[in-house]
């Protein structure tokens, strides 16, 4: 039987073997799989391609910028000293070069922003001013935050031109018309849009702050930000050239303050009479003593009258006793930290029933009233919330045109950052918004997609995850275990629907009609050598040697082979 059990798992396991070579078996030899398209596109995206850098020609531009040959010569860096403070000047450094991280065009250079928590200050003066009367505004330009932004500004001014902006250095106190671009510093992080305006009447400059500007872009990559001012009063944002907000700067609820102040104001020199009752409610006159039933002093909560201590509750044992398994450490000193007393811990008695002192549990008290407090009514004498009476605004003026800007004489990058490394480029100022966006199609696009590129190329690999395990491989694992649960599912499945169970488990089928063949072939083969092998009568006298020759042959054939428990009792009856 043993014999037949080993050769029946010999056969499984060579079934098994045989599959699993063919699961494994490769479909294209390794030179295949080197040259196939999926690994040359991976091989090539290892290595990303860098175009060179070629300048861009904005013919229509008033200021255009792309910080090539002879850019010193436009650009010039502050070192005055900040407004009300004399410890803190522009002494941030500037340069022009290529980036560092994620790098795009071969060439390609911008104004980098070089020295951590510094105030940097630099300006580009326009060969002629730009005048907006009637016309289209359109600002536009790159940044890219090669070290993140966690707290500073990336934004832009384009300066008013007037005496200050060529007698004294660009500061805080230059006059400017708007200021453009990316903030951030903690929870904060908008894209600002602040418009100044003069009023005609006090001939005070008052800044316009866009209500709920966009969130800035703080990736490493290059970012596009486009401000679009049109003479029909309306503007619009846009970052990598996609629309962020749009609106109309006529509206009150767009900027504030409006652009047009309000026609009324409160008089600032009235005042609330002194008859004036504002106060809505008064406490009842007609219950002003507290009852005489009232008990302030009833509990919020009180032992309920109807609990009944449960009958197998042991008030004799103490609901937590001195841990028997504690020892007092080897460092305790009596003397300097005192008696030492072993820890409490839960008694093992009362883990059925409840220990100690029983107490009812508490319910709401009825009689609870609480602080008597004396109850309000209606004040008949009740005049309203008092405010100021309105007057006409002696400042009023409408503001119908805020597109219409003062001239502008020079664009100027006045910052303050924790992070140093952020750089600017491809600065527009004009009138075309077709022309910004030519730019941004020819220089932008471009380079974005080569940062991409190198973005993704220097994200970590992941491992894919791996794929479910051959049968061979299953089987390898854990070759019992394995065949016990094949055998199971099988024979599960065989019982309801045969043809199902072979599809399903076609090696377990195949293994278990071998080894069905097997044990069937073993047995009728047994059978027909037991029925084609009686030995022939012998003569009386030699019965004594035909017998010893008889025992000789079953002693050699049990040498070779172990019989079964049939054909050991038809060789006793021969004998």
């Amino acid at each position: 039987m043993r014999g037949l059990v080993s050769y029946s798992l010999y056969v499984f396991c060579l079934c098994l073997a045989l599959n699993g070579a063919h699961a494994q078996e490769p479909d294209i030899m390794i030179e295949d799989i080197l040259d196939s398209p999926e690994n040359v596109a991976e091989d090539q995206g290892a290595a990303v391609e860098h175009p060179d850098f070629e300048p861009y020609s904005a013919s229509n531009a008033v200021f255009w910028e792309q910080f090539t040959e002879g850019w010193r010569e436009r650009w010039k860096a502050s070192n005055a000293k900040k407004s009300g403070s004399e410890e803190f000047s522009y002494i941030g450094r500037w340069a022009v070069e290529e980036p560092t991280v994620f790098p795009g065009l071969k060439g390609d250079k911008g104004l980098v922003v070089k020295d951590k928590a510094a105030h940097h200050a630099i300006t580009a003066k326009f060969v002629e001013p730009l005048d907006n009367t009637d016309k289209t505004l359109v600002v536009q330009y790159e940044v890219k935050l090669q070290n993140g932004l966690e707290c500073g500004g990336a934004y832009l001014k384009l300066l008013t031109e007037d005496e200050t902006l060529h007698a004294e250095e660009f500061s805080d106190k230059t006059s400017y018309q708007v200021m453009f671009g990316p903030d951030k510093c903690g929870a904060t992080n908008k894209v600002h849009l602040i418009i100044r305006r003069k009023s005609p009447i006090t001939g005070e400059y008052e800044e316009k702050h866009l209500i709920g500007g966009p969130r800035a872009s703080v990736n490493k990559l290059s970012n596009l930000y486009t401000l679009i001012l049109n003479p029909d009063q309306t503007f619009e944002i846009r970052i990598n050239g996609a629309t962020s907000i749009a609106g109309s700067l006529l509206d009150d609820t767009t900027f504030n303050p409006a652009f047009s102040p309000p026609k009324e104001i409160e008089d600032p020199e009235d005042s609330k009479p002194d008859d004036w009752v504002d106060e809505e409610t008064i406490p009842d006159p007609s219950q002003a003593n507290k009852p005489d039933d009232w008990d302030e002093d009833e509990p919020y909560q009180i032992p309920d009258p109807d609990a009944v201590k449960p009958e197998d509750w042991d008030e004799s044992a103490e609901e937590f006793i001195s841990d028997p398994e504690a020892e007092k450490p080897e460092d305790w000193d009596d003397e300097e930290d005192g008696e030492w007393i072993p820890p409490l811990i839960a008694n093992p008695e009362c883990e059925e029933h409840g220990c100690g002192i029983w107490t009812a549990p508490s319910i709401l008290n009825p009689k609870f009233k609480g602080k008597w407090v004396q109850p309000r009514i209606a004040n008949p004498d009740y005049n309203g919330p008092w405010k100021p009476r309105s007057i006409a605004n002696p400042g009023y003026y409408e503001d119908y045109k805020p597109s219409d800007l003062e001239p502008i004489g020079a664009i100027g990058f006045e910052l303050w950052t924790m992070q140093n490394d952020i750089l600017f480029d491809n600065i527009y100022v004009g009138h075309s918004l077709e022309e910004a966006e030519k730019i941004g199609n020819a220089t932008y696009i471009v380079k974005f997609e080569v940062e991409q590129a190198e973005e993704k190329a220097s994200r970590p690999k992941v491992e894919e995850p791996a794929g479910p395990l051959t049968t061979w491989e299953q089987f390898k694992e854990d070759p019992i275990n394995f065949s016990i649960q094949q055998t199971k599912m099988f024979y599960t499945f065989f019982q309801r629907d045969p043809i199902f169970a072979v599809r399903t488990y076609p090696e377990t089928a195949a293994v278990l009609g071998i080894a069905i063949v097997t044990v069937l072939s073993i047995f009728f083969g047994t059978l027909l050598t037991l029925f084609s092998s009686k030995p022939s009568p012998a003569p009386p006298k030699a019965a004594s040697e035909s017998a010893t020759k008889a025992e000789t042959e079953t002693v050699a054939e049990s040498a070779d082979a172990t019989p079964t428990e049939t054909t050991a009792k038809r060789r006793t009856k021969k004998n």
